[in-house]
């Protein structure tokens, strides 16, 4: 930006919603802003997950929890709204869209018979291999733009804003990751 507050040659420009050969547009401070660059990532890899699971009809939500209780059988919904930052209800409605697809079921616990327990159905099972290898194929035309060094950082990155301690996966009070202590 030139010392009067005017823009260079294309400095803070972008195309418009669409693309290339939309409309530039100056973006102002947004440039600068990194929750609208996570967002605009974020619809990026949405869009191409909804082209890619469309088969399927799952929502990226539902893909997770089936992914979750396919690799935590026994898993409560508790759980699962923890780890996912959702509120009960939301949990719980989406584990019965789930289970009325007959992609999990509900047993109630050996241990207290008040809980009950998330397991994949058969069809649930499968449809998870499947939706796993469309992911994979959706997650490389992504992770293929950075080496796997740059990934690494990258993804390190993203966790420590997440994890920061500022939210609701964080130690509140230290600010590391998760609680973890600083290391030399």
């Amino acid at each position: 930006m030139a010392g009067d507050g005017k823009l260079e040659d294309g400095e803070g420009l972008a195309p418009g919603p669409g693309g290339a050969g939309k409309p530039r547009l100056d973006m102002g401070c947004l440039t600068e802003i990194l929750g609208f660059h996570l967002r605009m990532a974020n619809v990026a890899i949405f869009q191409d997950y909804q082209q890619t699971m469309a088969g399927l009809s799952l929502t990226p939500k539902q893909f997770t929890v089936l992914e979750l209780v396919g690799r935590n059988p026994g898993v409560v919904q508790i759980d699962i709204a923890e780890l996912l930052s959702m509120d009960k209800a939301t949990t719980m409605a989406l584990v019965d869209r789930l289970e009325a697809r007959n992609l999990l079921e509900r047993r109630t616990s050996t241990i207290d018979r008040r809980r009950k327990d998330l397991f994949l159905t058969k069809q649930g099972q499968e449809v998870l291999q499947e939706a796993r290898d469309l992911i994979a194929a959706h997650e490389k035309r992504f992770t293929s733009r950075f080496s796997g060094t740059e990934l690494e950082a990258f993804i390190e990155q993203l966790r420590r804003i997440y994890l920061s301690g500022e939210g609701p996966h964080g130690d509140q009070g230290s600010g590391n990751p998760a609680g973890t202590a600083d290391t030399p």
